[in-house]
């Protein structure tokens, strides 16, 4: 019998920001409609497929709660249901006019782009009943699937100035997720995979002056005191100190695989240096307050399919994602060739990249096997090659990566060397040994703080820590309201306040990828932040309330209006 070379964890993480009632194209609503029908539903079709097949995928799909949310609102399911109908009818149009020109393989491209709208519109509106979470919600609770979930807006946790604004977006996850889900949640992805141990901390000078140091807690005690199993972490943050040898308290609690753990009684050898391929508990406080284990991005994975050079997507007989026909902006050329000139693009041929599907999916599987391969078994102990990856690479940048998921996640569920798990499912069977301590940053550029602080985004932070402060002593004034009106103005602020806290906006500036759209949409927020602020004290002083007042405030709540469960308390705290 052949002995497993280990096991194989994959992370998909899916995250739009919140874009509904905040313009439409070519930044807007339309960036979720593409992550829906590009992703999200094709991803359905891949778990789907596998499932058919007698095969339980095992993989970890992730949600952002904003995302949930937005899957979950009335609009959007009004709204995505619109949008595939004006691409069938696009690519109608597309059919005819090629037809005309006598193009007859443009034609033949047209009609399965309508057919494959016509499918996603069946399998949305018909199959799924406009609910694309409740599936997902199945496939977990069918034992397919893990899924994850990540800070309420996808917040930059180590940079927030507020341990509150930490507490809300942690503890807001895990009720987003429960609201839809039914269940208590395992797994937290980080936002940009940022990272901050416990220290003295102080707000950036650059964005607050010379300010004085105070302490901070980590970001794995927030994850921890809110039931959180496991994180997922870039491979170059394993240069913190340890591994330091731990034992374990087996006693279960809320949402844990463990109780406590503790450092060990008599000190053990450790096999080696760190590596990626075992899983660690998270801190050097770690017996202040439950574990939390993270596992480790490998980075032989992660270059084949992320890397511009040597990645799979970058195959000239591929979709190309940027040259789009107008109107309707169907695409119907490959990538072709290295060149960045769009007009040298050739037409696209989907039996030539279904051939190249399978061989990346076969040389995926060979980078899996040989990564685990020279990795030891400690007391029979497997270890674990961990692959995440944003979502949406797989449809909507890489309209092929879903066919590739099918061929990889099947050949590997077939072969035995390798254990296809999802991250509770291998803690279960294997828990950390050891706990190291983690640095502080992230896998943006350079592996710090850069992408989201630097001097076209300093100016954001400012505005983030003023309404952090601002509703801290909004709230050291006032509570959390003293009726139902005071407290609804309570909720809007810390709604508010969070949308301005998303990573996104300052990704969007420093990449240039929409950083006008990204500028206005923390003016925006701040801005909605302040008046809403306004209105509470007002209120609370007894003064009038004009009606043009009250209107922006109702438009202001039927707009943003995520996280009806929202508590104020949980900042005040």
């Amino acid at each position: 019998m052949t002995e497993p070379l280990g096991c194989f964890v994959l992370v998909l993480h899916g995250h739009i920001p919140y874009v509904l009632g905040h313009g439409t194209w070519p930044h807007g609503s339309q960036m979720l409609y593409e992550a829906a029908a590009d992703t999200y539903i094709p991803l359905l079709w891949t778990l789907e497929e596998l499932a058919y097949e007698g095969i339980a995928a095992n993989i970890v799909v992730s949600f952002s709660p904003v995302t949930m949310e937005q899957l979950a609102d009335e609009r959007f399911k009004e709204w995505f249901a619109n949008y595939l109908n004006d691409k069938i009818h696009w690519a109608g149009e597309d059919e005819g006019q090629f037809g005309s020109w006598g193009e007859g393989h443009l034609e033949y491209l047209a009609r399965r782009w309508r057919e494959r709208y016509e499918a996603l519109r069946d399998s949305f509106c018909n199959r799924y009943d406009r609910d694309i979470l409740a599936q997902y919600r199945q496939m977990q609770d069918a034992g397919h699937i893990e899924v994850m979930t990540s800070a309420a807006t996808h917040g930059y946790l180590p940079l927030l100035h507020e341990d509150a604004s930490i507490e809300v977006q942690v503890r807001q996850a895990v009720q987003t997720y429960r609201k839809h889900f039914g269940r208590w949640p395992r797994a937290f992805w980080l936002p940009e995979g940022a990272y901050r141990p416990r220290c003295e901390w102080a707000p950036p000078a650059q964005v607050a002056g010379a300010t004085q140091a105070f302490p901070r807690r980590g970001i794995e005690e927030f994850l921890a005191d809110n039931g959180l199993d496991y994180f997922i972490v870039d491979t170059h943050m394993l240069g913190g100190g340890g591994p330091e040898p731990v034992d374990i308290d087996w006693q279960h609690t809320l949402g844990k695989l463990w109780g406590r753990i503790r450092k060990a009684r008599e000190p053990r050898p450790y096999g080696g240096h760190k590596s990626p391929y075992i899983p660690y508990f998270v801190g050097h406080y770690y017996e202040d307050h439950p574990p939390t284990a993270a596992l480790v991005r490998d980075p032989q994975t992660g270059l084949k399919v992320w890397s511009a050079e040597h990645g799979y997507p970058g195959d000239f007989n591929y979709l190309e994602f940027h040259k789009k026909h107008i109107p309707g902006e169907l695409r119907y050329w490959r990538i072709t060739d290295a060149a960045h000139n769009l007009a040298t693009k050739q037409v696209y041929h989907p039996d030539w990249a279904e051939g190249q599907l399978r061989e990346h999916a076969g040389n995926f599987l060979w980078t899996v096997k040989q990564a685990l391969r020279p990795q030891p078994h400690p007391n029979g102990r497997l270890p674990v090659l961990c692959a995440p990856f944003d979502a949406e690479l797989f449809g909507h940048w890489w309209f092929e990566g879903p066919r590739f998921l099918v061929h990889a996640l099947r050949w590997m569920h077939q072969d035995p060397e390798i254990e296809v798990l999802t991250g509770s499912e291998y803690l279960a069977r294997y828990s950390p040994q050891s706990a190291v301590t983690l640095p502080e940053g992230s896998w943006g550029a350079g592996g710090g703080h850069w992408v989201w602080l630097n001097e076209d985004t300093n100016w954001t932070w400012q505005r983030i820590y003023d309404a952090e402060l601002d509703l801290r002593t909004l709230m050291q004034d006032y509570g959390s309201g003293h009726d139902q009106t005071m407290r609804k103005f309570m909720q809007q602020a810390l709604r508010e306040l969070l949308l301005l806290q998303a990573s996104d906006w300052q990704f969007l500036i420093t990449t240039w990828a929409a950083r006008d759209y990204g500028q206005a949409r923390i003016q925006s927020h701040h801005t909605d932040f302040k008046r809403v602020v306004d209105l509470a004290r007002k209120y609370a002083g007894g003064e009038l309330i004009s009606d043009d007042e009250w209107a922006y405030f109702g438009d202001l709540c039927q707009r943003d209006n995520i996280f009806a469960n929202i508590e104020p308390e949980w900042y005040s705290s």
